[in-house]
């Protein structure tokens, strides 16, 4: 039996008993593979006051409600390191296309609003078993006002549905539309798409000063809650001015706020520093002091061994997002050899995952498989590494390390609670470990209640803090309604648009014949 002293959340006063026939309390190489039997967590304040044998706990405090039983396999709660909005391009009748070319659709696409967007992806992760997401919106646009308005009703939407989340907004100060500077671009388009694209890279002009006010300011708002992190988002490298970087870092430092960072998610974004620095991207974020363990790298898909030396020695996290990169065709980040020098990798969806949903339990599998590679001999992360990627590393990700990620006393009770039958059925051999078994053979159906410090947000695989029935009903009321004049007018303009950024792409001097993933071939020069 393990237990320590705990503080009470000044919010979250209740105690429970959460019972299950197996306690799984992470997936560290020293943690029990098969974990423990028949076992209880007391929850006394939002956390793990203690994990013991369950009839003893019982026993012990006999008027506590007790959730779960004996044919419940616990968990901790998955965190999903990379999210942006709810409603997906493919939704919005996006098509896939290179991100350089799928992202300015984005701009024709119709909203639901931020609440809504937010609950949508939200109960499609709760359901799924993700108690933490860390939230990147993709950039806040109006006043200082608007952009209050807009973070508060994503957090509050998310305080609504009961999950954890670390929130940060991506910030720009060039060349949005391209790799070269937006006047270029806007020189080389006729009048009727210059004026209307011109007044969307408002944004950018913003200095980060400005930004950086409203984050301390947001900061000093949401410090009273532990379910809450602000985080910062420079945008990527070809996005953000060297003194926007600095001046964001320095802010993170001086906050002790971890730091998102979009970087080598396509070739062209590696060919935007070797041309422009005559050096990689890593190489340029290390020669600005912009390295360090509050930082993660969103993608790395195209970092090269000489970086991965240098971000093992600094300290930083990757987050991988694998199917964002096979779907937009941005690459396969090198998972293998960012674990050989012991980078912490955590697990993202980014907009969404293979099947479009927010379903972590199938973003594992696929990286699972995805990094199995040919060799007889080589490593390769097992069920366990994957898991360890979905729970802790993906905490410490998100600001919330040593708070959540584990099931451990001390830590914040989030907690999935799986039907072990549902997996089972209908026979494992008792010699195949759990882990292996979850990582394999379990999907959102097999999750049966979820909590968040405690607080049951999902009972019999549905969330319980909203109606959820009648978000969806409102989000295809809204969807479905005929587009107006003006949104007709943005899908003509965006078609237009591309064309034109096409051609100019290709005078960027980033785009070069492409480099196959991997392709079998037995000749190293064909490889």
């Amino acid at each position: 039996m393990v237990s320590t002293p705990t503080t009470q959340h000044p919010s979250d006063g209740h105690e429970c008993l959460i019972r299950a026939g197996t306690v799984l309390t992470g997936f560290r190489q020293d943690d029990p593979p098969n974990g423990l039997s028949d076992a209880a967590i007391l929850v006394r304040g939002g956390l793990i006051a203690e994990i013991g044998p369950a009839d003893e706990l019982v026993r012990r405090h006999p008027s506590l409600p007790v959730h779960g039983d004996d044919g419940m396999i616990a968990l901790p709660g998955f965190v999903n390191g990379h999210h942006h909005f709810g409603i997906t391009p493919l939704m919005a009748g996006v098509p896939f296309a290179p991100l350089e070319f799928w992202l300015p659709r984005f701009r024709a696409m119709r909203g639901v609003g931020p609440r809504l967007d937010t609950l949508y992806s939200a109960i499609e992760m709760l359901e799924s078993g993700t108690t933490t997401v860390h939230n990147i919106q993709s950039g806040l646009v109006g006043t200082p006002d608007d952009w209050a308005a807009t973070t508060g009703a994503i957090l509050g939407a998310y305080g609504e549905i009961g999950m954890r989340v670390s929130y940060s907004f991506m910030m720009r100060d060039r060349n949005v539309l391209s790799y070269e500077d937006d006047a270029r671009v806007l020189d080389a388009l006729p009048a009727d798409l210059r004026d209307w694209i011109a007044p969307q890279l408002a944004p950018a002009s913003v200095p980060t000063r400005d930004y950086m006010d409203f984050f301390e300011a947001m900061r000093t708002r949401h410090a009273g809650d532990d379910r809450i992190r602000m985080s910062l988002a420079p945008a990527n490298l070809h996005w953000c001015s060297d003194e926007s970087l600095q001046l964001i870092f320095e802010t993170a430092r001086k906050h002790g706020a971890s730091i998102h960072m979009h970087l080598l998610e396509t070739e062209r974004q590696a060919r935007f520093a070797e041309t422009r620095h005559g050096h990689t991207a890593i190489e340029h974020l290390a020669a600005l002091g912009c390295l360090g363990p509050e930082l993660t790298l969103g993608h790395a898909n195209w970092a090269t061994e000489d970086d991965l030396d240098r971000l093992g020695d600094c300290g930083c996290i990757a987050c991988h997002n694998a199917s964002s990169g096979l779907r937009l065709g941005s690459g396969i980040a090198p998972v293998n050899r960012m674990r050989a020098r012991g980078i912490p990798v955590a697990l993202g969806i980014d907009q969404s995952n293979i099947a479009d949903d927010r379903d972590m339990t199938v973003e594992m599998k696929l990286v699972w498989a995805l990094h199995r590679e040919t060799g007889l001999f080589n490593d390769r992360p097992d069920a366990a590494a994957v898991l360890a990627m979905a729970t802790e590393n993906g905490a410490r990700s998100t600001g919330f390390g040593g708070v959540t990620g584990r099931l451990d006393p001390g830590l914040q009770a989030d907690i999935v609670l799986m039907r072990r039958a549902d997996i089972e059925r209908p026979f494992v051999s008792p010699r195949t470990p759990l882990t292996e078994t979850i990582l394999h053979r379990a999907t959102k159906s097999a999750i049966d209640q979820v909590f968040v410090a405690g607080r049951k947000v999902v009972a019999d695989g549905r969330v319980t803090g909203i109606d959820r029935d009648a978000v969806m009903r409102e989000i295809a009321d809204i969807l479905s309604a005929p587009e107006t004049p003006k949104e007709e007018r943005d899908w003509e303009m965006v078609n237009a648009l591309l064309p034109h950024l096409e051609r100019f792409m290709r005078t960027t001097g980033v785009v070069t014949e492409h480099r196959p993933y991997r392709y079998n071939a037995l000749h190293p020069a064909n490889g």
